[in-house]
């Protein structure tokens, strides 16, 4: 099975040396689990088609949703033409936000400001630890959309769409040292320090990342009529 990523931004440069993001995912997901091809959307790469891969993932990004950049508009129309064809796809932090956007919902900046580092979700029942970064939240989620994840903080935590398209808020793609590093250069004069410490301390606590792959690459390989 080939998997479409669909990079919708880059690493700061002080990160570089782990690669793209979507090294991130394959790493994640494993190598050899599917076969892999990325356009860097941030760079205007749309995909030609919707057949191009046989399964699609949208990336995280230091962008908003609701941003006006040159990118957005066609990856928008990519999303709902994925949707027509019954294409899964899995959206991840900005790409869960880009999604609930091109479907009808509604994203901003959340009044009550950020989540950094390790945080319990409610996950179809099951409580899971995964890496968050962000103050962007899904405020309204699309009428199609099923909750199927959330948090006291973040209520639309995690959706579904018509088993179509699945999508996550936070970020199991993120190692810790990630977090640290994201901390230590976008996070400064960004993010709170009392978040970024309280981040700190749990910077070793152990996280469900694998978990949330075995449930993408479910998703993924799910039969569809």
């Amino acid at each position: 099975m080939k998997i479409g990523i669909l990079i919708t931004g880059h690493p700061p440069e002080p990160l570089s040396q782990h690669g793209r993001y979507d090294a991130y995912f394959k790493r994640l997901l494993g190598e050899e689990t599917f076969t892999y091809a990325s356009w860097a959307v941030v760079d205007g790469e749309i995909p030609d088609s919707v057949t191009d891969a046989d399964g699609w993932l949208i990336t995280g990004s230091r962008h908003g949703a609701y941003e006006d950049h040159d990118w957005i508009p066609p990856l928008e129309d990519f999303i709902r033409a994925c949707h027509a064809a019954r294409r899964p796809m899995v959206g991840i932090c900005f790409g869960h936000q880009i999604i609930a956007q091109a479907m009808g919902g509604k994203v901003e900046k959340f009044e009550g400001g950020w989540s950094v580092g390790r945080v319990e979700y409610d996950l179809e029942g099951e409580m899971v630890a995964i890496n968050a970064w962000h103050q962007d939240q899904v405020v309204e989620k699309p009428a199609g959309a099923q909750v199927i994840g959330a948090t006291d903080f973040c209520a639309n935590a995690a959706l579904l769409y018509d088993d179509i398209f699945w999508t996550l808020q936070p970020h199991p793609e993120y190692p810790s040292d990630f977090i640290e590093g994201l901390m230590d250069t976008r996070g400064k004069g960004l993010v709170p320090d009392h978040l970024m410490e309280a981040a700190r301390k749990d910077l070793a606590a152990p996280l469900d990342s694998d978990r949330i792959a075995e449930q993408m690459t479910a998703f993924f390989k799910k039969e569809r009529a």
